[in-house]
């Protein structure tokens, strides 16, 4: 499978971006897709995940209330609603996925390391 993130810009504070994760190829291989980003300087962080066939979702603490993951099968995307965006929410997005049959803790799927696919980054800046 093979994933293209799309939808970064350039946006004031408090105004809304949404991101999209296109996946393409053998798409019945993924279980999880997840959300990460990466400011300049910083460790790579997780933002945000959603299981692909369903509803089940969880998201960084300091994301909550302001960003929303969701899917549409049909069109084999994920996409992440950033609204209300802060300066510090400034930073290269990517998505990545595990695969399906893969063992791991459910609790690890907030570590980057857990992610066998990674799609480009989508740059988000946030002007304060």
């Amino acid at each position: 499978v093979q994933l293209q993130a799309s939808g970064g810009g350039l946006v004031q504070a408090g105004g809304s971006l949404r991101l999209s994760c296109a996946a393409s190829g053998r798409t019945s291989s993924v279980f999880v897709v997840g959300w990460f980003r990466q400011a300049p300087g910083k460790e790579r962080e997780f933002v945000a995940r959603i299981d692909w066939n369903r509803d089940n979702t969880y998201y960084e603490d300091s994301v909550k209330g302001r960003f929303t993951i969701s899917r549409d099968n049909a069109e084999n995307t994920v996409y992440l609603q950033m609204n209300s965006l802060k300066s510090e929410d400034t930073a290269a997005y990517h998505c990545a996925a595990v695969p399906v049959g893969k063992v791991y803790l459910r609790s690890s799927l907030n570590l980057a390391k857990t992610y066998d696919v990674w799609g480009q980054g989508t740059l988000v800046t946030v002007s304060s």
